[in-house]
């Protein structure tokens, strides 16, 4: 029953087969790996898919590793992008994964490496031995490159090197198995060709669904498009966004989010098509889900907050403090200091979209002053609130 969960629950697609696989896994220990490179600080529920299978592989007593792509991050992996990623620096890389560990083992304990480790020392005749083996047309195969050629777009070199990279991790491992996102399988195929080139040895790819928004077609959960819920999400936050998701989204995350018996998931599917309102099923998805990543307390916590903001319009009783040290700040400026707005220029967007409320009053100006008083209460969007302390 565990093996059919796992395939019609969370693996998309694997190369060479199911069988093949399947057959490994009941015979012999697995080093199994799924690589994340640390693009950001924060880790979303698109990929707690991968984290929820791998945990039951781990059960199942194959060995997990979780590859942080502290140097392939520093170079960008061009999937799914119509022009070439913008390098981040070493310093950014490690502020990025800082709290990686501690969001990943709110689901599971598994193993960390770095691919780092081997990637830097790598010398310049290593790289020219690792491009020999794979040709210009095999790399120009890829979507995204065939799209920019289309456009008569630039594709640089280092975008080449990009997949040898992390096909390479597969060898340095000496892996028996890779997972990943669908968007991700040109990548963990040239790390199977570079097993059987380098160790004589089959690599297994497993891929995982990637869900879309039904409305826009773009993905649910990315980093690149600012549009996630993350592991570390505060519990009225996190109910929030899963609350904002559009109702055909609610059974693929029940299916691929959480743990949720298939067959309940079934009846969900039928209730709705019966006439159930999905706000009552989406509502059972953020408690289910916030209970996953924080727990049952904080879940009810969530939706009692919710109900007070959204239906008696009430302000969360426990909300994040700013304490003031001028008598007047800009709108501008007290978005910014208080972590409202990730910078000045955010705020100013917020503010001209009108999004922003000070004690209840909607500001439409984002030159406007605004004097401090104590408990005062800025609001942007529905659901984030700040109290001003003098």
């Amino acid at each position: 029953m565990l093996m059919q969960e796992i395939i019609k629950r969370w693996i998309d697609k694997i190369y060479p087969s199911e069988e093949a696989f399947f057959t490994a896994l009941n015979s012999r220990k697995l080093t199994i790996y799924f690589g994340i490179d640390p693009t950001g600080s924060q880790l979303h529920l698109g990929h707690s898919t991968s984290l929820l299978l791998l945990r039951k592989l781990q059960e199942m007593g194959h060995r997990i590793i979780i590859l942080i792509g502290d140097f392939t991050a520093q170079i960008g992996d061009p999937t799914e992008k119509s022009s070439t990623r913008q390098p981040l620096t070493r310093k950014q890389v490690k502020q990025n994964y800082k709290t990686y560990k501690e969001q990943i083992r709110k689901i599971f304990n598994p193993e960390f490496k770095f691919n780092s480790k081997w990637l830097e020392k790598m010398n310049f005749s290593d790289v020219i031995k690792l491009a020999s083996h794979f040709t210009h047309g095999q790399m120009i195969k890829r979507n995204m490159f065939q799209e920019r050629i289309e456009k008569n777009q630039e594709i640089y070199i280092n975008e080449f090197l990009y997949p040898l990279m992390q096909g390479y991790d597969s060898v340095a491992l000496d892996a028996d198995a890779e997972l990943g996102g669908r968007d991700q399988t040109f990548n963990m195929l040239v790390g199977r060709d570079l097993q059987k080139i380098y160790k004589n040895k089959e690599k297994f790819v497993i891929t995982v669904p990637l869900l879309e928004n039904p409305k826009t077609k773009k993905k649910l959960m990315s980093k690149s498009e600012g549009s996630f819920i993350a592991l570390n999400d505060s519990s009225r936050d996190m109910y929030g966004k899963i609350m904002a998701l559009a109702d055909e989204s609610i059974i693929p995350c029940f299916r691929y989010y959480t743990e949720v018996p298939s067959e309940e998931i079934v009846k969900m599917e039928s209730s709705i098509l019966t006439g159930l309102n999905p706000r009552d099923l989406k509502a059972k998805l953020a408690c289910e889900i916030v209970r996953m990543y924080h727990d049952e307390k904080e879940a009810d916590k969530a939706e009692k907050e919710f109900e007070l903001m959204f239906k008696d319009k009430q302000v969360p009783s426990d909300i994040e403090e700013f304490k003031a040290v001028r008598e007047s700040y800009s709108i501008l400026d007290l978005l910014f200091e208080s972590g409202l707005a990730a910078s000045k220029a955010e705020a100013k967007r917020l503010v001209e979209s009108g999004g922003v409320s000070v004690n209840n009053t909607k500001l439409n100006d984002w030159k406007a002053e605004v004097v401090i008083e104590d408990n005062l209460i800025i609001q942007v969007g529905k659901r984030r609130f700040i109290k001003v302390k003098k």
